[in-house]
Formats: C-alpha cells, sequence, structure tokens
C-alpha cells in the first residue's frame, strides 16, 4: 500500500511536468512541433545514458538471475498481451493501432524514471528485461500490424538505440568496466533528465491538440480501460498464480517492475509509426493521451493490487 502511494506520488509530480508543456505551448512560447527536438535528444542522448547508468551496479550470480527473470517475464507478459488481443480482436474488431496499443506500453520512458524513483535506482536494471525484448517486437510485429506489411529490417531490430544502449551496459555490467569518474557524472545528470523532458514532450503534444477532439471518442475510453486495467489485472492475477516470484529472494521487486511496464500507458512508438505509414496518427495520438492521463490512476492501481494477491 505504501509502495503504491509512492508510486501515485510519483506519477502527480510527472503529471506537472506534463503540465509545463501544456503551458509552454498554449502560452506560445513554443510551438507543439518544438517537441520533436526535446524528443531526438531524449532518445539520442537521454535514454542512452539512463539504460547505461542502470547497470552500473556490481554484477553477481543473483543480479544475473534476477535479470533472467526480468527478461523471462517481460517476454511472457508481451506475448500473453499478443494472444489476449488477437482473441478479443475477433470480438471487437480492433484496428492495427488499437491492437498495438493494447500489446506495447511505454516501459522506457515512463518506468525507468519511475522504477529509480519508487524502488531506488539499483533497481532500474530490471527495466532493461521487458524494454529488449519489446524492442525487437516494436520493430517486427507492431510496425507490422500498424503499417499492415509483413516486412522486417533486421538493421531496425538490432541497431537502434535501445538495444545498442542495453548492450553497452550488459557489457560494462558483466566484465565490471568502470567509466571515469567525470564521464559517469554526466551520464548520471543526463539519465536524470529523462522523466521530466518525456512527460514535457507529451504535455507539448497534448497543448497543440483539441481537447474536444481527445475526449470525445468513446470508444477510446474502452481501449485505454483493457491497456491500462483489463490487461495488467490478467497479467498479475497469473503472475502471482505461478509463484514465480518466490524462485529469487528479490523475484517479487523484480516482478513489481515487470508489472508497472505491463501497466504503462501506450507507446509514443506506436504513434510515431501511424504517422510513418499514414494510418491513422489522429487516432493513436489519442489513445496516447488518454492513457497517459489515466495512468496516474491506474498504475497504482494495479501496483496495490499487485501486493495485495
Amino acid at each position: 500500500m505504501e509502495l503504491s502511494l509512492c508510486l501515485m506520488e510519483q506519477l502527480a509530480q510527472l503529471f506537472l511536468m506534463l503540465l509545463v508543456g501544456i503551458i509552454l505551448v498554449r502560452c506560445r512560447i513554443l510551438k507543439d512541433s518544438d517537441s520533436k527536438v526535446i524528443s531526438l535528444f531524449v532518445l539520442y542522448a537521454v535514454t542512452p545514458c539512463a539504460i547505461i547508468n542502470s547497470f552500473s551496479i556490481e554484477c553477481t550470480k543473483e543480479t544475473l538471475a534476477g535479470l533472467g527473470m526480468a527478461l523471462a517475464a517481460g517476454a511472457l507478459v508481451q506475448c500473453l498481451y499478443i494472444v489476449l488481443t488477437t482473441l478479443l480482436a475477433k470480438v471487437f474488431h480492433f484496428n492495427g493501432i488499437e491492437k498495438a496499443t493494447l500489446i506495447y506500453p511505454n516501459c522506457g520512458n515512463l518506468v525507468i524514471p519511475l522504477a529509480g524513483a519508487v524502488l531506488g535506482p539499483e533497481w532500474v536494471i530490471y527495466t532493461s528485461g521487458y524494454m529488449a525484448t519489446q524492442t525487437v517486437l516494436m520493430w517486427t510485429h507492431c510496425r507490422s500490424i500498424v503499417s499492415g506489411r509483413k516486412e522486417y529490417d533486421l538493421k531496425n531490430i538490432f541497431l537502434n538505440v535501445g538495444m545498442i544502449s542495453v548492450l553497452a551496459g550488459f557489457l560494462l555490467f558483466v566484465f565490471q568496466i568502470r567509466l571515469p569518474d567525470t564521464l559517469t557524472a554526466v551520464s548520471e545528470k543526463l539519465g536524470d533528465m529523462m522523466g521530466p523532458l518525456s512527460m514535457i514532450v507529451i504535455g507539448m503534444l497534448i497543448g497543440g491538440m483539441k481537447l474536444k477532439n481527445v475526449f470525445e471518442r468513446p470508444r477510446a475510453y474502452f481501449i485505454a480501460a483493457l491497456r491500462l486495467l483489463i490487461l495488467p489485472f490478467i497479467a498479475v492475477f497469473l503472475i502471482k498464480v505461478s509463484g514465480a516470484g518466490q524462485l529469487l529472494p528479490d523475484g517479487d521487486q523484480i516482478l513489481m517492475i515487470t508489472t508497472m511496464a505491463a501497466c504503462a500507458p501506450a507507446a509514443a512508438n506506436i504513434t510515431q509509426f501511424a504517422q510513418l505509414y499514414d494510418t491513422d496518427s489522429a487516432y493513436a495520438g489519442v489513445l496516447n493521451v488518454i492513457t497517459v492521463l489515466f495512468s496516474i490512476v491506474t498504475m497504482p492501481m494495479v501496483i496495490m493490487v499487485y501486493q495485495l494477491l
């Protein structure tokens, strides 16, 4: 209960940062299109630092086992989401954007700073398990269902900044390579900017939208409920029933990080893919905004249920 309240407090802080982005655009200090520059900075400078920083801990058998659990749990949850979404699509006739929204959460920009703030910086390393699996699926399955094309680019799958950062961090972790103190300090300061900048970017995008267009689509609320509550509750139930958290001393905490990722709002990449392939990017943006706003309440609810079971 205490942890879920702490999570709510952290989410409230991020929400206030989101409001900063909205105000900057509404007051015409910046344009919503300016968010692209900040997004690129977050993607290519801040995110790699945050990922690499998470691996700056002692390499032990326990940590390696924990990484293995995080990777396996992330893969299984995402496979579960793919199966459930495929079954539900036969009843509710989801389009590609809706399917992608249900399957793929924002497990990087949001979960990395949250895990660090709520559990401590030493736990951020376990976010890489969900993120590594999702990165591969994002550039294969997700792009395929959004675009309607069955084509895969191995270069995009394995040579994107996320996978390179995870690999670099893992090598530094396994071989216990320590970067110079000055470089480490700069990397930590850049990594700490991830949460604020990511939320400001989302706020700027919201600031450029007509809120009427965001909230007037009833089906979007149904998709948001599935993304933020129904699917995560199913995942939590199966995790707890399996007893997987008892396999390692820190297993319960590691799987809580997996749960945080599983109940996060929709991934921003979905909107980017929709823009790239001209498949109703406006609707993708609406789903992203609604899930971000509602996650402030739903994420603590899911984590509280996880702790109570």
